[in-house]
């Protein structure tokens, strides 16, 4: 018997950048994109204004890394314009213009579960993705995405009779909790135990707290996962599948 439900998708893009929060002269990016990157699109394809709880599930994969070149814009709260120094002038204020790198992943497929707590928005939320008003990015706003399949599906807690590894040669975020109750094992070479994988902690939801003085600042849910390829959901424990049999590992 299913325990809930989910909207799975699968979707494609070409070149992107999940930012890592912490780098700034070059702009590196996460394997997969973070949490708060798919609710985010979410929402924006949904037109909620306000946060809707829901568990995701991010598995993936991509062909290379490559290094480009962007447009850094910097300022200084207050600074005033200087000939010398800035190459923008912003009413009396200056800017400085320059050029960075930001690391970008190539081709990328992503298979993504997205379980909504309110279960009465499953439809709502397949139609937004099936017929979205404008066009879906994840990752910055250059980042095009293009959905190759939305599909309602069950999601079901399942006693497997036999270890069950992942499809498609793809990685995944997995909720460091899965590990440690031994519901998930991670495998070095040659299919030998070893707990091998990089772990982060990645941005899931926040809330705004006020610190007076019209200062406000989003005090982030943090999620810690590992991420890893080489990846085996454990015989007789209970794992969650989709109608395909595919493991979900939702957070």
């Amino acid at each position: 018997m299913s325990i809930m439900k989910a909207i799975r998708i699968k979707l494609y893009q070409n070149m992107v950048n999940y930012k890592i929060p912490s780098s700034f002269q070059l702009k590196e990016t996460y394997p997969l994109p973070p949490y708060s990157t798919v609710i985010g699109m979410v929402h924006n394809l949904c037109g909620y204004k306000e946060y809707q709880e829901m568990k995701i599930s991010i598995q993936g994969k991509y062909h290379s890394k490559v290094n480009d070149l962007y447009t850094r814009y910097e300022f200084k709260n207050g600074m005033e314009f200087d000939k010398g120094r800035h190459q923008l002038q912003a009413d009396k204020f200056g800017i400085c213009r320059g050029i960075s790198t930001v690391e970008l992943l190539t081709d990328v497929e992503l298979l993504i579960h997205i379980i909504p707590e309110n279960q009465d928005l499953i439809e709502e939320i397949k139609n937004s993705l099936d017929f979205p008003k404008i066009f879906p990015a994840l990752g910055r706003w250059e980042d095009l995405a293009v959905i190759g399949e939305v599909k309602i599906v069950e999601i079901f807690e399942e006693e497997l009779e036999e270890d069950l590894s992942l499809g498609d040669n793809y990685s995944v975020y997995i909720p460091l909790k899965m590990i440690k109750d031994g519901k998930i094992m991670l495998l070095g070479n040659g299919n030998k135990t070893s707990n091998q994988g990089t772990r982060y902690k990645l941005n899931k939801n926040y809330k705004k707290k006020d610190y007076g003085r019209n200062r406000v600042i989003r005090k982030w849910n943090k999620v810690e996962v590992v991420y890893s390829s080489r990846v085996l959901a454990v015989e007789n424990e209970k794992i969650l599948l989709d109608s395909d049999k595919k493991i979900v590992f939702a957070v």
